[in-house]
This record gives C-alpha cells, structure tokens and sequence, in this order.
C-alpha cells in the first residue's frame, strides 16, 4: 500500500511509525487482494490542542475515509485507521451479500438440462445426484382450534378447497374436501 502523507511534518516518531505502517498492512491485506496496490491519502492537522487525521482510500469505486481525532497524532491515526477498517470490512461484506442471492430461474433450467446432458454422459448404474429428502413445514402448529361440527366446518370452508378440523360429536380429526362438481367428501380418521 502506497502511503501519502500531507499536513503536519515529523510529527510521528519512527517507533510510532513502524506500528502505523503495522496497522496500514493489515488494511492492505484487505485491501490489496484482488486488484493490486491501493494508494492511502493521509492528511494531518492541528487544531489548537487536538490533532486530526483523514485516511482517504479508493475501493471499488468507493472512496472510503476513515476520520480520528485526539490530543496526540498516534491516537488520531489509530482511531482513524479502525473506523476506515469496519468501512471496508461493511462494504467487502455488502458486495459479497450482493452476489450471493438466489438464482434465477432461467438458470435453473439451464442447470437441469446440463444436468440431464451430464447423467447421460456418466456411466449406466450410477446416479449423478441422490434426490434430495423432502421438506417438512409445520402450519398453524401453535394455533387451538375448538372442535366444531360438520355444518360449522362448510361454513368454513367457503373459498377454500378443504378444511381439516376437529370434529365435536366424535372428538377425531375430519377433512372436508370440495369436489368438482361442487359437492364434498369427508373423510375422517
């Protein structure tokens, strides 16, 4: 990482330097990864007693800044240096989201018809891939229902298919289903 420093001179010490340049190689390691070396902006000054510090880098076509201010130069190096670190660490994670959706259907297909492609292709006997186990969804698993009578569950069931209830005069589970011819079964259990 390429280090640019503008404002105050000589205003770290070379021990002070050595751990900056520390704290600037972890950033580069971040940083530097994919395309090459980045260039880092430094830019001091002092206001009265405090003494500021901007950390200005590009970043996939961000300009991240990391801002620090404290009574002394290390200090506001430091805090500017954390806060560029979770701005870049927040956009490496907000890029990676981004492409890690769901895939299109359309690429679904293109997968399936490569996949038949490749089980023709693959030795007679032999699956390509198991077909994976169904899913179980529980519905209204926490929702008590009273148990009702038969006329009650058809005047439930309007606008539905089937209903599956608890009946009250046998205490067993019952499913009202439309046909379609407009009548119902009832099948219980």
């Amino acid at each position: 990482m390429k280090i640019t420093y503008t404002g105050i001179a000589g205003a770290l010490s070379p021990v002070e330097t050595r751990k900056i340049e520390v704290k600037f190689g972890k950033i580069a390691k971040l940083l530097d990864a994919r395309k090459g070396e980045r260039d880092a902006h430094v830019v001091l000054s002092r206001e009265r007693r405090l003494t500021r510090t901007e950390i200005t880098v590009r970043y996939q076509d961000h300009d991240l800044v990391g801002i620090g201010s404290a009574s002394d130069t290390f200090a506001a190096m430091g805090v500017a240096l954390e806060k560029l670190e979770k701005q870049i660490l927040k956009l490496r994670e907000r890029v990676r989201d981004s492409h890690r959706g769901p895939k299109e259907e359309k690429a679904g297909v293109t997968a399936e018809t490569a996949a038949g492609s490749s089980k023709a292709a693959t030795a007679p006997g032999t699956e390509a891939d198991p077909p994976a186990e169904p899913k179980v969804f529980r519905v209204n698993h926490h929702e008590r229902r009273k148990p009702i009578t038969l006329d009650e569950a058809l005047l439930e069931i309007e606008g539905r298919n089937y209903i599956v209830y608890r009946d009250a005069e046998t205490g067993r589970v019952s499913m009202l289903v439309r046909r379609r011819d407009g009548n119902f079964d009832l099948i219980e259990a």
